[in-house]
């Protein structure tokens, strides 16, 4: 009885920056739980590589390359997606960038990249699918936070600014499609192995820190974030909406 909860046959669902990382990893695990994928990164070489892979396995995949950063590009590839490979049931919004520097170095021009890669794709591509989502009376949106949703570290200011604006996005998506038959949330991944965080996992101090630092005594793995990912993108989480799943192996519950 509960397997209804989690199965995703007939659904289609798009993943933005899904060639590399968690976005693969999320995209993989709705296609394992029987959903149609649509895999997006502006990268058309890496997303083919990638969709090949999973359609090795037997999965359900299709491409769109376009940028997330483009409202006129979104729109459109929304629109042929919809009409071509499928109507969209399920969003995760994965885009994502990260710059390191100081705050007060900060360059303009890496504040305004990060703020169009992190915050700005997501409502483009929000909006746009929506549209389509609201006509048919439901539909799935999962953006993807981060740990610094909530908290902070050097270097990283403008990021945090743009994960804690994605958590707010995500109340702000529910407030307004809730009534239309929508939930919207967001799932605030911890510290993961991925190659957007390749440095931090290269560094022995760092990977010291992160161990002392998590009650879990560990980097994630990126298939552990596919089970939120199946639970929000199914009929068991219908009343939830707007809320932010932290899977950080407990690093926001302690001190």
């Amino acid at each position: 009885m509960t397997e209804k909860y989690f199965d995703l046959t007939g659904k289609r669902a798009l993943v933005t920056g899904s060639s590399l990382g968690i976005g693969r990893a999320l995209a993989r695990g709705l296609a394992e739980h029987g959903a149609g994928v649509v895999l997006n990164a502006r990268n058309a070489e890496r997303l083919s590589e990638a969709a090949e892979a999973m359609r090795a396995d037997g999965l359900d995949v299709s491409e769109a390359a376009f940028d997330v950063t483009d409202g006129v590009a979104v729109t459109e590839s929304v629109s042929r997606i919809e009409d071509e490979i499928g109507s969209i049931d399920i969003l995760i919004n994965n885009a994502g960038m990260q710059h390191r520097a100081p705050l007060e170095d900060f360059p303009e021009e890496a504040w305004d990249r990060l703020l169009r890669t992190n915050v700005t794709s997501a409502f483009l591509v929000g909006k746009a699918v929506a549209r389509h989502m609201i006509g048919r009376g439901r539909g799935k949106i999962i953006n993807i936070a981060s740990v610094q949703s909530e908290l902070a570290r050097p270097g990283i200011a403008p990021y945090t600014a743009t994960k804690g604006a994605i958590r707010n996005l995500t109340r702000g998506m529910a407030t307004d499609w809730a009534r239309h038959g929508l939930q919207c949330n967001a799932i605030a991944p911890g510290y993961f192995k991925t190659p957007l965080n390749q440095a931090l996992v290269d560094d022995p101090a760092f990977t010291e820190w992160l161990e002392r630092r998590t009650p879990a005594g560990r980097w994630g793995d990126v298939h552990e974030l596919v089970a939120a990912a199946v639970f929000l993108a199914g009929a068991g989480s219908s009343f939830v909406n707007g809320q932010t799943l932290f899977v950080d192996g407990g690093m926001t519950a302690s001190i």
